[in-house]
């Protein structure tokens, strides 16, 4: 189907070079000019990444209150590995800029949970750099 206009009660018409492509099982419009350069990036909220930082968050501070005495006690009653509560209680320790910039969905799009789940920097400054400038391996 055709866009039209009306000037004047004359038909005006527009032909778009956009191409239609099924991806997934839905239809996705394919402009000859790339996204970015017609549209502002808008925030990507990454539920996982989001739901990791609030858990380990929420961790920390039932251990500073002393319903659980360790790790290992969380991780029990949370039914969870040892090793995945302690990798999930090392993302507390991020630079408070990068929390919220993946809480408010501005963090870097090449950035994962898995990639959050390896060890990382103690220094904020080198975080940053980590995190920010590409380091990050897909």
């Amino acid at each position: 189907m055709k866009p039209q206009r009306r000037a004047q009660g004359k038909p005006i018409q527009e032909f778009l070079p956009l191409a239609l492509q099924l991806k997934g099982g839905r239809k996705t419009i394919i402009s000859p000019v790339p996204l970015w350069q017609v549209v502002p990036r808008k925030h990507s909220f990454d539920n996982a990444m989001i739901k990791a930082v609030a858990r380990a968050f929420s961790w920390r501070g039932r251990i500073e209150q002393g319903e659980f005495t360790s790790i290992t006690e969380l991780a029990k009653a949370e039914r969870l590995n040892q090793s995945y509560a302690c990798r999930l209680l090392r993302l507390t320790l991020l630079a408070p800029d990068i929390i919220e910039a993946i809480v408010s969905g501005t963090h870097n799009a090449k950035l994962s949970l898995h990639q959050l789940l390896q060890p990382f920097p103690m220094r904020w400054q080198a975080q940053r750099e980590m995190f920010n400038d590409g380091e990050l391996k897909q």
